[in-house]
């Protein structure tokens, strides 16, 4: 079992950027990648980022390529998501997540069994 904070949202402009926060505690040495979810009012969980504790491998969803960066912190075991131009197709409830694996089904969702509550990113015009 591993507990999540995710934390950083927030109100931004359009361009602009932002930094999300993802904390885990509890049972940690049976997650093997963490990423981020998020979901827009009236749409489905969709997958943005992740990254694997052992090789930092990181993965992107392509609408957030080039434009978002995962990282991790194995000491901390905390994973950020720094977020750069920022667009309002991007607002929505972020979830940071762990995965036990495996690792070749990291972008989808039902592999994750840990979740974080979930944080605010509003992005305006």
């Amino acid at each position: 079992q591993v507990q999540l904070v995710d934390s950083g949202g927030g109100l931004v402009q359009a361009g602009g950027s932002l930094r999300l926060s993802c904390a885990a505690s509890g049972r940690t040495a049976s997650s093997v990648a963490m990423g981020w979810f998020r979901q827009a009012p009236g749409k489905e969980r969709e997958f943005v980022s992740a990254i694997t504790w052992n090789s930092g491998t990181t993965y992107y969803a392509d609408s957030v390529k080039g434009r978002f960066t995962i990282s991790r912190d194995n000491a901390e075991t905390t994973i950020l998501l720094q977020m750069n131009s920022l667009k309002p197709e991007d607002t929505a409830v972020y979830y940071c997540a762990s995965t036990p694996g495996p690792l070749r089904a990291v972008t989808i969702g039902t592999t994750y069994t840990s979740w974080g509550q979930g944080t605010q990113v509003t992005v305006s015009s």
